[in-house]
């Protein structure tokens, strides 16, 4: 059964403690779209000052909305359009401190106002993005974008 955690220390021990209770929570389940579900709850727990944190997954040459948690969302996402089809299309991380500066965002939620999405690969090639939304301008630096990599990672073998 799974407990909600206070996280202590410095962030990236909180961090590294999530990665953890990730691949912990995943192992033994094949299942992508379950694995999905958790991995978006335990982060949106996890996480403070976002209002939008979910899963995107590739299909047909498009992002098909995935597990999230939050507000309905968009549902189809072109490779190369907003910050999402970015992350595709590049097969690259966007850290976007105000997404009103992003030309071609897509505004699913008009609060949020920074995003960070992450490209999942299985077996070399796309398989969706973890993206992530805040309404604060700035939310997402460094250390995020670094270690939420590593959460996509630890996701990645269980998919």
């Amino acid at each position: 059964m799974f407990q909600a955690t206070q996280y202590k220390g410095t962030k990236e021990e909180q961090y590294q403690l999530l990665i953890k209770q990730l691949d912990a929570l995943l192992t033994d389940e094949p299942d992508a779209i379950a694995n999905l579900s958790n991995a978006s709850a335990l982060l949106n727990q996890f996480l403070e000052d976002t209002n939008w944190v979910g899963f995107y997954i590739w299909r047909e040459n498009e992002l098909v909305l995935g597990p999230f948690q939050g507000l309905p969302a968009c549902v189809r996402i072109p490779s190369g359009k907003g910050v999402c089809g970015t992350a595709v299309s590049e097969q690259k991380t966007q850290r976007v401190d105000d997404v009103n500066q992003f030309p071609g965002h897509i505004a699913c939620d008009a609060a949020s106002q920074s995003e960070v999405v992450v490209p999942i690969l299985k077996d070399g090639e796309i398989f969706g993005v973890l993206d992530i939304d805040s309404p604060s301008v700035g939310r997402f630096d460094e250390t995020d974008e670094k270690y939420l990599t590593e959460f996509v990672k630890t996701l990645e073998k269980h998919l």
